[in-house]
C-alpha cells in the first residue's frame, strides 16, 4: 500500500528518437511517495528508454522534469545521483576482476587520508548482503560468481547510494524462486521506509505480487496508467500487445519416435562440477533441464559444448563417440550453445545483425580470403526473415535492438550453421510475451525438422510448455525424469527442484 499520495517525480511530455526515427512521444509519467510502480510494455515499447532519461543516460528530446514539484535537468548520471535517483539495469554494470565490495563502492571509495579504506567498504557491503540475505561474500570476485550474484550486486550497489527513487530493470530475470522472495521481502521493507520504486519486468505474476500501480507503453506511447487492483492479467496482457492474447504457456503433445537411435548421448560424464551425468536425446525431441541456480543446468551445457572440462565419460553423436574439449569441437559435432547471458556471450553488440548471423559460418563466406557480402546478405535476410526479427535493416547494430530480437539474432547466428543439436540456456530470459512465444514456437519448429533441442528455463511454466521431457538436476546431478505427461501441475516439479 502507498504510504501517501505524494507526487515526488513527474515526467511531463517527454520525446525522444533516434535516427529520426521517435522512440518516445509525448510521454508523461509520475510516481507517488512509497509505491512500487510497474513498466511494462513489449521489448521496444520505450521503457528502458524513458528510465534511462530519468537518469541521465539518454537526454530527452523535449518535456520536462520534476522532482518534489521542483523542475530539475538531468543530462548526466550524476545529476540524477544527486537528486536520488538509482538504477538498476538489467545489463550488468560491473567489473568481473574486482570485488563484491569493490564493485559496490566503485568510484565512491572509502579513503583513510589519501588511501583507499577497503576494509571499511567489505564492512558495509557485508552488512547490505546481510540485509539482503544474500549468500556471497563482500570479498568474492564478481567474475567467479554465477548470474544470478550479479544481479544481487547490482542491487546492493544501488542500494548503497542515498536513493530515495529506484529503478529497477528485470530485477528477478536470472534469480531464482528463493532469491526473488527475498527480495520482494526487501522491497516491502523499502517501500515502508517511504523509498519509491520503479519496477520494469514482463513477468506477470510478479506485477501482481509487488507493485501498486501500472503504467503499460505501446509504441512509445502510454497506453494505461492503473491502480493493480483495479485491473487484472488479461486487460494488461491486451494493453501490451494491443489485442487479446490467444496464443497461451500451454503444451501440446507433439509426436516423435522416442525409440529412436539418440541424436546425443551422454554416458557417466564427471566434470569437477558434475557428477555422473546420464542422458539421451533423440531427433525431434525437446528435453527440459529443470534446477535451482547452482543445481548444474549451465555447467552441463557448457561441458557438452566444449567450454568446461571433463574429467571422465562420453560424449556420442548418432551413436559416434566424439571428443569435445573446446567449443569448436562441438561445432563440428553439430552442436550450437544459445548462452545465458546474449549481451555478454552471445553477442557482438558493436557489429551488425548480419555480422553476428555470419559469424559462425565465416569460413564458409570467405571466397576464397574476403566474405562474399552477396551471400553473407542472403544468409542474414533470410533469417531476419525466418525468426521475424525487427529491425530497419541487416546492418542496424545489435545494440539497437530489443532484448527479444537480440535473442533471435543469437538464434539465427547458429541456425545459420545448420547444428542437428541445439543447447538453449534461458532462451526468453528478459523478453516480453509475444517474443517469448515466438521463441517457443521457433523451439517447437526446429524439433518438429528432426532436430534435438535441450532448454533450460528458471521459468517453470514456459519449460512444462516447451518440453517433452525433463531432467531435474540437483548438486551436480540429475535426480529426477519425468515424461511432459506425467506432471499434472507446476507445483509438482516446483517441489521436485526444492527437494521435497
Amino acid at each position: 500500500m502507498i504510504l501517501e499520495q505524494e507526487t515526488v517525480l513527474s515526467m511531463e511530455n517527454i520525446s525522444k528518437g533516434f535516427n529520426g526515427i521517435p522512440v518516445l512521444k509525448d510521454i508523461s509519467f509520475s510516481l507517488e511517495k512509497g509505491e512500487v510502480h510497474a513498466l511494462m510494455g513489449g521489448n521496444g515499447a520505450g521503457k528502458s528508454t524513458l528510465m534511462k532519461i530519468l537518469t541521465g543516460i539518454y537526454a530527452a528530446d523535449s518535456g520536462k522534469i520534476f522532482i518534489d514539484g521542483k523542475e530539475v535537468e538531468i543530462k548526466t548520471p550524476e545529476d540524477a545521483r544527486r537528486n536520488y535517483i538509482s538504477m538498476i539495469f538489467q545489463e550488468f554494470s560491473l567489473i568481473p576482476t574486482l570485488t563484491v565490495a569493490q564493485n559496490v563502492f566503485l568510484t565512491r571509495e572509502s579513503k583513510k587520508g589519501n588511501f583507499l579504506d577497503d576494509k571499511s567498504d567489505v564492512k558495509k557491503t557485508e552488512e547490505l548482503l546481510k540485509e539482503l540475505e544474500v549468500d556471497i561474500k563482500a570479498t568474492d570476485l564478481v567474475g567467479e560468481l554465477g548470474v544470478g550474484y550479479w544481479q544481487m550486486t547490482e542491487i546492493a550497489k544501488a542500494l548503497s547510494q542515498e536513493t530515495k527513487i529506484l529503478v529497477m530493470d528485470e530485477p528477478t530475470s536470472s534469480l531464482t524462486k528463493k532469491e526473488t522472495e527475498v527480495l520482494f521481502e526487501f522491497i516491502e521493507k523499502l517501500k515502508k521506509k517511504g523509498y519509491t520504486i520503479v519496477y520494469i519486468s514482463h513477468r506477470m505474476e510478479e506485477i501482481f505480487q509487488v507493485c501498486d500501480r501500472i503504467t503499460i507503453l505501446r509504441d512509445g506511447r502510454i497506453v494505461a496508467t492503473e491502480n493493480i487492483a483495479d485491473t487484472n492479467m488479461e486487460t494488461v496482457i491486451s494493453h501490451i500487445i494491443g489485442s487479446n492474447l490467444n496464443k497461451t504457456l500451454e503444451y501440446h503433445t507433439r509426436e516423435y519416435n522416442r525409440t529412436a537411435e539418440p541424436m546425443i548421448e551422454i554416458k557417466n560424464l564427471n566434470t569437477p562440477k558434475l557428477s555422473n551425468i546420464n542422458l539421451k536425446v533423440v531427433p525431434g525431441e525437446i528435453l527440459g533441464l529443470a534446477g535451482l541456480m547452482g543445481s548444474g543446468r549451465t555447467e552441463l551445457a557448457r561441458a557438452i559444448f566444449g567450454i568446461d572440462p571433463i574429467t571422465s565419460g562420453e560424449i556420442l553423436i548418432q551413436g559416434k563417440a566424439r571428443r569435445i574439449r573446446k567449443p569448436k569441437d562441438a561445432i563440428k559435432a553439430g552442436i550450437a550453445l544459445i548462452p545465458e547471458d546474449r549481451r555478454i556471450q552471445g553477442l557482438v553488440l558493436a557489429h551488425s545483425v548480419k555480422d553476428n548471423i555470419c559469424l559462425p559460418q565465416l569460413d564458409k563466406l570467405a571466397k576464397p580470403f574476403l566474405i562474399n557480402d552477396t551471400i553473407a546478405n542472403a544468409a542474414a535476410k533470410q533469417y531476419v526473415e525466418r525468426l521475424r526479427i525487427k529491425t530497419d535493416n541487416i546492418h542496424k547494430l545489435a545494440a539497437l535492438l530489443s532484448g527479444g530480437n537480440q535473442q533471435k539474432i543469437v538464434l539465427a547466428k547458429w541456425l545459420a550453421n545448420h547444428p542437428d543439436i541445439l543447447i538453449l540456456d534461458e532462451p526468453t530470459i528478459g523478453v516480453d510475451i509475444q517474443a517469448k512465444t515466438e521463441i517457443l514456437d521457433i523451439v517447437r519448429e526446429l524439433a518438429d525438422s528432426g532436430k534435438s533441442i535441450i532448454i533450460i528455463s528458471s521459468e517453470l511454466p514456459e519449460l512444462l510448455a516447451v518440453s517433452d521431457r525433463l531432467l531435474v538436476m540437483h548438486g551436480g546431478t540429475i535426480v529426477k525424469e519425468y515424461y511432459r505427461q506425467e506432471i499434472n501441475k507446476e507445483e509438482e516439479l516446483q517441489h521436485a527442484i526444492q527437494g521435497f
